[in-house]
């Protein structure tokens, strides 16, 4: 059996005592929620925390709340809660499209958005569809409270800006009017991680052109999840087929995908672009709704 080695292990109910726990235990010290993706790393010694900092009993954590002109989500809010959420779901029905495609219900029931996003796997469905929402991260720390666009929060593989000793808190969406969102995916078998995924998100003016686009692509090497290309080309054009499909063909072209036990990298590429292509249609007939 496969055990980790030996940590301690810290509950806080609060944001600020789970900071104060940090700074005691150092750098070493990580925090678990869910612990769908720390626990099995741990199994195999692939993570070796000195100290675990518990916050599945910081209630602050936990909300999914309209502020102002802004959907907030609480870092620690499962997967399954975001699934469920009305709001969420009427404001940001792409939230809703990736959820059901996440994992299976035990992992839905147990695992966070913050832990999902933390973890920072270049196959993570929720990192591809919060920057096609252009959403904020909210992070507190030592030195106060700061707020990173999503789409600078992931640096590299498993790797993110929130450094030793600091918390990510909560998402922010931006509400604005005149756009709705879609997701697309493809996987091996349901509730598996994605050959590939998009998502994509659009606004259109009241002469019905498009003033704001964005996409999100995960499993497919894009850098910060984002397909910056597509997204260029369709600001100020004209919903169409066409428009969507010129954007599809631009987000395969600029995303790096790699040959693995999920398949080649050509097949990869394919797939970047039609999902884009469907994602976009799917947003863009949401929005006529």
């Amino acid at each position: 059996m496969q055990v980790p080695a030996r940590f301690e292990y810290e509950r806080a109910t609060s944001v600020e005592e789970a900071l104060a726990l940090l700074a005691r235990h150092g750098p070493e010290a990580r925090v678990v929620a869910g612990g769908h993706s720390l626990i099995p790393m741990m199994k195999l010694r692939l993570a070796e925390p000195e100290a675990l900092i518990d916050i599945n009993d910081v209630e602050e954590l936990s909300s999914i709340r309209i502020d102002g002109d802004m959907l907030c989500v609480g870092a620690l809010v499962r997967h399954a809660e975001l699934l469920d959420s009305a709001v969420a779901g009427e404001h940001f029905p792409i939230l809703h499209d990736a959820e059901r495609v996440i994992a299976d219900p035990v992992v839905r029931n147990r695992g966070t958005v913050g832990g999902s996003l933390c973890q920072a796997d270049p196959s993570e469905d929720l990192s591809a569809a919060f920057a096609a929402l252009r959403a904020l991260a909210v992070i507190r720390g030592p030195e106060g409270e700061r707020t990173v666009p999503i789409r600078e929060f992931h640096v590299g593989p498993y790797e993110t800006v929130v450094a030793p000793g600091e918390l990510l808190t909560e998402l922010r969406v931006p509400i604005r009017p005149g756009g709705s969102s879609a997701y697309e995916k493809v996987e091996r078998r349901v509730g598996d991680w994605p050959l590939a995924a998009a998502g994509a998100a659009l606004r259109l003016d009241a002469d019905g052109r498009i003033v704001e686009a964005g996409i999100g692509l995960t499993a497919v090497g894009a850098e910060r999840f984002v397909a910056a290309e597509a997204e260029d080309a369709l600001r100020g054009a004209e919903p169409s087929d066409a428009a969507f499909a010129e954007a599809g063909r631009l987000a395969a072209e600029h995303c790096s995908p790699s040959s693995d036990q999920r398949g080649p990298a050509d097949y990869k590429r394919h797939l970047a672009g039609e999902l884009t292509t469907r994602a976009l249609r799917r947003a863009y007939e949401r929005c006529r709704v």
